[in-house]
């Protein structure tokens, strides 16, 4: 599976010369009335905008389930969102020079999304981008469920607009690394050189820093057409990002698998000096629609049978051991409301997982199922790394989402695949430095459906 995924997204091949940018748009984002939003433009260090050409306005089509109760109606929305990495916005737009944000289209029969390169970013409806200011799609991802005449929700939380991206802490749908999850003491050795990164997470690194993956400017590197349609980004990140060392190349890429499934592939190579690399996916789903109460009462079944424990002090640094769930509030190697011992978790789970279900020969293997009997929704989560991170929501406080929705405590989970938090100190932990030469590769592949929950 690899070394297909790997011909498709090579790290670095020829480039071709860029093609000729169709004409922009007569309305430019920086002339938006949005409030606030007027110097967008200036802050990413773009020029300006543009469309490949005019996406179909039926975005969503419905798609029947064998063995399923309804229908399910999928929308997809990945928002990566950012604007730079450095201490000030725009510094990092500012390195990689000026450019102009672009807007393609992925097509699979009638199933299409609308794609950006400004924070590797997908989209699902065309009115979004023309709106900033009420647009439902700056959502980490969007999925809408339809499975009863009619009724049509978005499972998963993002912010009310694109601007609340900027200086985001939530990590709505964001891409984050260099380094995801937390490093401690912001401080890692590599053949005896120490590194300081930036601390942004008390003592701690957290997700890469103050500026990660997720608030930078990235590049369209290919774009393909057919039957399985995706599109690659690219971001190179420069020595002494965050206080990571070398320079290091990343692709992202999108893929529309089929009707009802979609996958998120991530490469990263060393160029000149080893370093950590850690990337990971982080949006919050809530199976019965964004800002519709917890998810607590949602089933989850978890393919592990031990968790990395975390040290005393709540700073959720792990220990270092490798602990078995059995007997432990922990458990969900079977299904097993989210809710159901949370009390016995101090503020609630956000802890990682150590996978062990069987795998392919890629070392792909079912990470995760979770489902909700009121609106008969299910999702399967397939991955190719050792941990899972299990979140809900702890730290939402009324954040204002989408639609004037308000994401209270537990309000969205996240199921981040990933290597095992601050690995860079555990020799124990699966290494995570990459040296030039190695190449980093994480795989997820989502699977959305029906069920017949109740039983």
């Amino acid at each position: 599976m690899f070394e297909r995924l790997k011909e498709q997204t090579a790290l670095n091949p020829p480039r071709p010369p860029p093609p000729a940018a169709p004409p922009p748009c007569q309305l430019p984002i920086g002339a938006l009335s949005a409030p606030g939003k007027r110097d967008l433009c200036r802050r990413l260090g773009a020029t300006g905008y543009y469309f490949d050409h005019q996406p179909a306005t039926a975005a969503c089509p419905r798609h029947r389930i064998n063995g399923g109760k309804g229908a399910v109606l999928l929308c997809i929305a990945v928002v990566l969102l950012g604007i730079g990495n450095g201490g000030v916005p725009g510094a990092a737009a500012r390195k990689q020079g000026k450019q102009s944000l672009g807007f393609y289209e992925l097509r699979r029969g009638e199933f299409s999304m609308v794609v950006t390169n400004w924070g590797a970013t997908i989209l699902a409806r065309l009115h979004a981008l023309l709106d900033l200011h009420s647009a439902p799609a700056p959502a980490a991802l969007i999925v809408c469920v339809d499975l009863t005449a009619g009724h049509i929700d978005d499972v998963v939380l993002g912010y009310k607009d694109i601007g609340s991206y900027v200086n985001d802490t939530t990590y709505f749908g964001a891409l984050v690394g260099r380094v995801a999850n937390r490093i401690a003491g912001g401080r890692f050795t590599i053949k005896d050189h120490a590194y300081h990164t930036y601390k942004n997470d008390g003592k701690n690194t957290l997700h890469g820093g103050h500026r990660g993956f997720n608030q930078v400017f990235w590049s369209v590197r290919e774009r393909v057409t057919g039957e399985f349609p995706h599109i690659t980004f690219s971001y190179r990140s420069y020595d002494g990002e965050q206080g990571f060392p070398g320079n290091l190349d990343v692709l992202v890429t999108y893929k529309i698998d089929g009707d009802l499934s979609y996958s998120v592939t991530m490469y990263a190579r060393p160029i000149d000096k080893p370093t950590p690399v850690n990337l990971a996916q982080h949006t919050y789903w809530n199976l019965r629609g964004h800002g519709n109460g917890t998810v607590l009462n949602h089933s989850v079944q978890i393919f592990a049978s031990a968790v990395t424990p975390v040290r005393a002090g709540g700073d959720l640094i792990p220990t270092g051991a490798v602990a078995p769930v059995a007997g432990t509030p922990f458990d969900f190697r079977f299904p097993a409301a989210a809710g159901a011992r949370i009390g016995e978790v101090e503020g609630g789970y956000d802890i990682n997982y150590v996978l062990d279900g069987a795998a392919d020969g890629q070392g792909v293997r079912k990470v995760a199922v979770v489902s909700e009997a009121e609106s008969g929704r299910v999702m399967e989560l397939w991955a190719n790394q050792p941990g899972l991170q299990f979140y809900t929501g702890n730290f939402l406080k009324g954040d204002e989402g989408k639609g004037g929705a308000a994401y209270a405590k537990y309000g969205g989970m996240c199921l981040e695949t990933q290597d095992y938090p601050d690995a860079v100190h555990e020799p124990e932990f699966p290494g995570e430095v990459y040296r030039p030469g190695q190449v980093y590769k994480h795989y997820m592949l989502y699977k959305l459906g029906a069920c017949d929950c109740r039983q």
